[in-house]
């Protein structure tokens, strides 16, 4: 087998690369699983169950901002440096985020590196279903650690908040586009975190992430996810803020934009979690406008 054309370190990569360089002395890999709230399975449970040789658990959940009542929300730099330190991960090294969805929650912790101004840092395509599958690999043993220095960067750019989202929406200043699957969108369903209102942001528009995700789990080609982004009716010469649930989701579409060369693109930490929360902001149902 030979790695994958469209390999990419700073976006995303294939198991052949991910075989190739497995060995490599400054790679690191990362095993950032994460399940919806419902959802009966232990991400951590299943890493140390068994996971890719030589990977660090990434925990999303905790590896965030404990000083805010939304979930999962971007950690400060000095918390995102220290938890990172303390996995052997710094300067130098080239990251590999991989997860047991396929592309899902790995991309979420793509885009806190590149957040934190960290570009040495992809996603394994396929996760970890297409890695066993394959019939590579997994181990149940502790990494081995060593400390190495991180300098970080913000980039405030990739990152946007409740209130400069409503600005951009009420301008049309930036087209908002949601990750999450249709009919939470129109607020047929209710959301699975309890005291959320359904709906969604005015004006935004609608691509589930799941349609950027091939049959066999991997990111779709380049050309495809172009398609996608333009059939759900989606400006590509504007500005794009992506939003989903929590945030989590919202990180692939962010990844796809990046794979198609797209970079005037932000992410909405809050997501629904924030605006479905608040009473004042102003909820759409029913399809895009």
């Amino acid at each position: 087998m030979t790695p994958s054309p469209s390999d990419d370190p700073m976006t995303l990569v294939s198991t052949d690369w991910l075989g190739k360089h497995l060995k490599d002395p400054d790679l690191r890999i990362l095993d950032a699983s994460w399940f919806m709230p419902g959802v009966a399975r232990d991400p951590r449970a299943e890493y140390l169950a068994g996971h890719i040789p030589g990977a660090r658990f990434f925990d999303i959940d905790e590896i965030s901002d404990s000083r805010s009542n939304l979930p999962h929300m971007a950690p400060p730099v000095e918390k995102f440096m220290s938890r990172l330190r303390a996995m052997g991960i710094g300067d130098g090294h080239q990251v590999v985020v991989y997860d047991s969805s396929g592309v899902f929650a790995a991309a979420r912790v793509w885009w806190t590196f590149r957040l934190m101004g960290k570009t040495d840092v992809a996603v394994l395509d396929g996760g970890l279903p297409k890695w066993q599958a394959e019939g590579r690999p997994v181990d149940d043993l502790p990494p081995v650690i060593r400390d190495r220095h991180m300098t970080t960067s913000r980039q405030n750019q990739l990152v946007r908040d409740v209130t400069q989202v409503a600005h951009a929406a009420k301008l049309k200043q930036a087209v908002v586009v949601d990750a999450r699957p249709g009919p939470r969108f129109r607020g047929e369903v209710a959301e699975p975190r309890p005291g959320l209102r359904p709906g969604h942001i005015p004006g935004a528009l609608n691509l589930p992430y799941a349609e950027l995700i091939a049959a066999n789990g991997t990111l779709k080609p380049v050309p495809e996810l172009k398609a996608a982004f333009e059939a759900a009716g989606v400006d590509l010469a504007r500005p794009v803020i992506t939003s989903c649930g929590s945030g989590i989701s919202a990180a692939v579409l962010a990844l796809a934009l990046e794979r198609i060369g797209h970079r005037d693109w932000s992410l909405y930490d809050g997501s629904w979690a924030e605006w479905g929360m608040y009473e004042d902001l102003p909820v759409a149902t029913g399809p895009a406008e």
